[in-house]
């Protein structure tokens, strides 16, 4: 039974992790890319070099995820729902999910479109960053912005493919849309042959192009794969229902406190940004640079949460205790295994990382001070990632609701109480020590809490 569990875990965590080893060199190269564009003028405002490019990708980032990771119980609402209807082999029910998620991610898409300037005014406004981060960063979303119906349609996907335990088009599906995002970047941006390329539009263009490329090979798996077994299973009755108010209201109603833990997810990410964009290009460059590293860690252990999300959520539709009790405890032990890889990872190889991502040499000897933080990031990271994973499966959304919370409250806590401790004399090297200090904060405030709340909100569901 171990053994059968444990090559189920790593049947569903392999393909991601695999697929996920794509996601953080997409950032990479696109920052990369950004770090080794040629110095330009920018009209209105100045010269532009690495730091400014850099800081605009990362602004520019922010901005989607600003707008995206409130949309995100599309696909962390859809993949406990399809894993609980998985296992209850309802397979109407799972086509369903993902009609009617697909239905809302176009809506959501159509506003976003239309919204876009006043949202950009609005967000770059408070930032107060340099003028040309400003103007690049402005530029980049008014081109990417188009690819928002694919965007959210994919976050649906994704969440659809976890639940009905596909690991497998999951990763072709990640593989796609980051292959095409990493080779389109790289030559719209820096050309080829006689063609010397868009610059840094490109960067913007083959995200574009990557997205609509993911969605086109979603549809295909859903006619290929799904089709008989899925779809054909929904008749015409089923489908008028889908989008009635009272199932609408009632699917949002159970993506509310999903939708405002997303809400406090992205205050914490967005404020990452948007204070180190106060301190100057250089503690924004940096900044951008810590995170991205940080992030790798996070690609390889998602594929252990998505694992758990998916065998979570199908347990508690079988209604097996046993079996949920174990998902947990074994995919925890794969989580802490693999964290003791990259605690050595980190340490062994952050200076070449960095390297890696600029050829600024300024900016390499800025970041490296703040390398030893990266020791931090395998356990805490853990522990959060994993029983995000769990509760979303279990669909106890009020749990992961209420830790998003506290952990707002621990970034922005530690943020400000040390902002006043340091004074207005202290140095930027100071204020992004405080900073990554804050982030750590609230990865350890999720843990404590989801940990507290596993027998109240994830154990019930099978009594």
């Amino acid at each position: 039974m171990d053994r059968t569990l444990n090559r189920e875990i790593l049947r569903l965590s392999v393909p991601s992790i695999l697929a996920n080893l794509t996601v953080p060199l997409v950032g990479l190269v696109d920052t990369a890319v950004a770090g080794h564009l040629p110095t330009q003028m920018i009209p209105g405002s100045s010269l532009a070099g690495a730091a400014a490019f850099i800081g605009a990708i990362s602004v520019g980032s922010m901005l989607f995820n600003l707008l995206y990771w409130n949309f995100s119980f599309l696909r962390t609402g859809t993949g406990g729902l399809t894993a609980q209807s998985f296992g209850r082999r309802d397979m109407a029910a799972c086509g369903g999910i993902l009609i009617r998620g697909l239905g809302l991610s176009l809506a959501l898409s159509i506003l976003a479109i239309a919204l876009r300037t006043p949202f950009v005014g609005l967000v770059l406004g408070l930032m107060q960053g340099s003028e040309g981060v400003e103007l690049l960063a402005r530029d980049y979303f008014f081109i990417r912005i188009w690819a928002a119906p694919a965007t959210l349609s994919l976050m649906a996907f994704s969440g659809w493919f976890v639940g009905m335990q596909d690991s497998m088009s999951s990763m072709w599906k990640d593989l796609v849309v980051n292959g095409v995002n990493i080779v389109a970047s790289i030559f719209l941006s820096l050309g080829a042959g006689d063609w010397e390329g868009l610059g840094f539009r490109g960067i913007a263009l083959g995200t574009v192009a990557a997205q609509y490329s993911g969605l086109l090979f979603c549809i295909l798996v859903c006619i290929f794969k799904y089709r008989r077994k899925v779809f054909d299973t929904i008749d015409s009755s089923r489908l008028k229902t889908l989008f009635r108010a009272g199932e609408l209201k009632a699917f949002f109603k159970m993506n509310a406190d999903l939708l405002i833990r997303s809400v406090f997810f992205t205050t914490i990410y967005i404020g990452f940004t948007v204070i180190s964009a106060r301190y100057g290009d250089m503690v924004l460059a940096s900044g951008s640079l810590m995170m991205q590293i940080l992030m790798i860690f996070s690609y390889f252990t998602d594929g252990f949460a998505y694992a758990g999300e998916a065998l979570s959520g199908r347990f508690i539709g079988a209604g097996d205790s046993c079996m949920l009790r174990r998902t947990v405890r074994y995919t925890f032990a794969w989580s802490l295994a693999l964290s003791g890889v990259f605690i050595f990872v980190y340490q062994a190889l952050g200076t070449q990382i960095l390297g890696l991502l600029t050829s600024d040499f300024v900016v390499v000897e800025f970041c490296r001070q703040f390398l030893p933080w990266l020791a931090l990031m395998p356990p805490l990271g853990c522990a959060a990632f994993t029983w995000d994973g769990i509760y979303l499966g279990a669909t106890a959304s009020r749990g992961i609701r209420d830790a998003m919370a506290a952990a707002s409250a621990a970034f922005f806590g530690i943020w400000f109480a040390g902002s006043f401790l340091l004074g207005g004399s202290a140095s930027p090297q100071a204020r992004l020590h405080l900073l990554l200090g804050a982030y750590f904060a609230h990865l350890l405030a999720r843990t404590l809490l989801l940990s507290f709340r596993y027998k109240k909100d994830i154990l019930i569901k099978t009594q």
